[in-house]
């Protein structure tokens, strides 16, 4: 999938060991401001001036270990240049890939450099810590990588080609952990770090019926400790224990985490599962102010100790709570996971009609230059429905999880408020949900062109585009995998030999090849067009039904990209008014423009440009005065 454009991440590394013989770290006081700002509206004056040193010792540990060169070039550093045009993300775990490398992270190392050296730029490795259940997610010690991936020293050096975007999952922990098994020892300083109750009954039913939950699961689980039994909370099965913010000392710790992933080389944390981080019986236990005021306090602190390090939350929830963690543009995370695209991409192939995707996407707006959108379309979990509940119609919504039944895939389910079950996402890969062989009479090359129209939709949108390793290969659906662990997220997580995908890469005919060609020439292309920058202007057209169309322009107003993407197996006519296209200079109408996908050109007449495109096509047109020869 090489490409050829320069994509290449050259970062100063941290130090191995601190240098306490610098100058130590002095907290700017409007810094140390917003610091006891943020903890006394989490706890209360008399707190935040008491864990003020504690933070303030923690940033000057974290800073020692900063060269003297990375100081200087964040001296000058714009955070509104963290994103650009170029950037792609690919979703990964660490052991996706089984090779005969020394480790399965040198495996994906070499995998990377080998297929994806320029068309994508950063890796996010899922959890690679130590863990006892959910592949990954319920960590035993964050401090750690997991000896079956490999060590620190491979994350370096896989940092130092790529941008690395590291999990922080600091809503809980695993039950099998140091900390955890601290409380049940009674360690006294343990005590606090959970949320526990000597009898279920102390959280009462009207207390438990406004609990938001993503599981069906009872929210406490009984646990035997030195001291008696006690009930713990544990929002997402048993294994995976809440941790508990109202004790300080629960944040530092988590402080100290953050930074350690920065250490080793983290330019993107992934806050897990952010929106449960603070309950409240009596409340949802979601969105809570100080749930985002911890949010709010991270950013401060990346601000001033590793302004190029970026958050990003992860909450699959509706989507106007989903944005909010944008805060005001510019004091909370940098980027939000667009959680309502994929269902949105699914219903506009499966409706065939771009309408609601359309009339959604017009009102797209981050309001800040430093914020932006993760836009991907699947990952390692499954395709979250929670997003589009006050988008799409319940009938909309039900025809998503019947076409998910129908490609073979599952469907996982929530408790709602009334207390019924109610589907939360869809588990089924990108491929096996946009494809269906009896449907399609088994034709590949129709099913790789409507695969990678589906695609495009996430790389013409503003902000960063996302692509989950299974989606680069076309992996169909796993069932063998969900019979065998009975976990439905399983059916696209399977481990991907790399002798087979190497021999499926080198074979032009393959799906694979098709796949990794196609999508991987898409992707160089975006990454020479600067109107395909985060920031740049979009301008959402709505054409007819079956044509997503966006005009996107530049930041500098001085590139303009027209992208057609027809979601529907039919071929399209259109006529398209140049003269609702603002471009620069006051001549709105070009006199030709050029698809940059095909190499074909349109002539306008009468100031209209007629298209004509076949099921699935995507194109990419520029006025004519804006091509490059690259």
């Amino acid at each position: 999938m090489a490409s050829g454009n320069d994509n290449k991440h050259n970062q100063v590394m941290h130090a191995q060991e601190p240098d306490y013989g610098r100058e130590p770290y002095h907290c700017p006081p409007a810094a140390r401001e917003k610091f006891r700002r943020r903890l006394a509206f989490i706890y209360d004056e008399t707190i935040a001036e008491k864990y003020l040193p504690e933070l303030e010792r923690i940033l000057r540990v974290y800073h020692a270990y900063k060269p003297p060169q990375m100081i200087e070039a964040e001296a000058d550093y714009n955070p509104a240049d963290r994103f650009t045009e170029k950037d792609v993300i690919l979703i990964t775990y660490g052991d996706l890939i089984r090779g005969d490398d020394p480790s399965p992270l040198a495996t994906l190392a070499k995998f990377c450099d080998t297929y994806l050296e320029g068309t994508i730029n950063t890796v996010h490795i899922l959890p690679f810590f130590p863990y006892s259940s959910d592949r990954g997610f319920s960590i035993v010690d964050f401090n750690t990588v997991d000896p079956k991936l490999g060590t620190w020293d491979d994350i370096r050096e896989l940092g130092k080609h790529y941008r690395l975007m590291f999990d922080g999952v600091i809503n809980h922990v695993s039950a099998k952990s140091h900390w955890f098994q601290e409380f049940l020892n009674g360690n006294p300083y343990y005590k606090n770090f959970f949320i526990a109750f000597k009898s279920p009954d102390e959280l009462t039913k009207e207390q438990r019926r406004l609990i938001f939950r993503p599981r069906t699961s009872d929210i406490l689980v009984k646990f035997d400790t030195i001291n008696g039994p006690v009930h713990v909370w544990a929002t997402f099965s048993a294994d995976q224990i809440d941790l508990n913010y109202k004790n300080p000392e629960v944040l530092m710790r988590v402080l100290e985490v953050l930074l350690l992933y920065v250490r080793h080389g983290a330019s993107i944390i992934r806050l897990d599962a952010v929106t449960f981080l603070w309950a409240e019986p009596g409340t949802r236990c979601i969105h809570l102010e100080q749930t985002h005021e911890i949010v709010k306090l991270f950013r401060d602190i990346l601000d001033a100790v590793a302004p190029r390090v970026a958050l990003i939350t992860e909450t699959n929830v509706p989507h106007e709570e989903n944005i909010s963690y944008f805060g005001n543009g510019h004091d909370e995370a940098q980027m939000v996971y667009n959680f309502a695209l994929p269902p949105l991409v699914l219903h506009t192939f499966y409706s065939q009609d771009a309408s609601v995707l359309s009339r959604w996407a017009a009102g797209l707006d981050t309001n800040s230059p430093t914020a932006t959108f993760f836009n991907f379309l699947d990952s390692h979990d499954g395709i979250g429905l929670m997003a589009v509940k006050n988008i799409l119609n319940r009938k909309e919504i039900d025809n998503i999880v019947a076409k998910t039944l129908d490609h073979g895939g599952f469907i996982s389910y929530k408790t709602g408020s009334d207390g019924r079950e109610e589907p939360y996402e869809a588990n089924i890969t990108w491929f096996s949900a946009l494809n269906h062989d009896e449907e399609d009479h088994g034709d590949l090359a129709f099913q790789v062109k409507r695969f990678v129209a589906s695609r495009c939709i996430a790389l013409v949108l503003p902000g960063v585009p996302g692509i989950y390793l299974h989606s680069l290969i076309g992996s169909k659906n796993d069932v063998k995998a969900v019979l065998k662990t009975d976990s439905k997220r399983d059916i696209n997580r399977t481990v991907i030999d790399e002798k087979l995908i190497t021999e499926a890469l080198e074979d032009p005919l393959s799906k694979i090849s098709r796949i990794s060609r196609e999508l991987g020439r898409l992707i160089a292309i975006r990454a020479r067009k600067r109107a395909f920058h985060p920031n740049g202007r979009q301008q959402i057209l709505q054409l007819v039904p079956e044509v997503f169309a966006v005009f996107r322009v530049a930041p500098e107003e001085d590139q303009y990209l027209l992208a057609l993407i027809n979601v529907a197996n039919k071929v399209c006519h259109l006529e398209i008014d140049c003269n609702g296209l603002k471009l620069e200079g006051g001549d709105n109408v070009e006199s030709h423009w050029y698809d940059i996908v095909s190499g074909m050109e349109w002539l306008v007449e009468d100031g209209k440009l007629s298209i004509t495109m076949m099921p699935y096509d995507v194109m990419w047109l520029e006025p004519y005065r804006n091509v490059d020869t690259e």
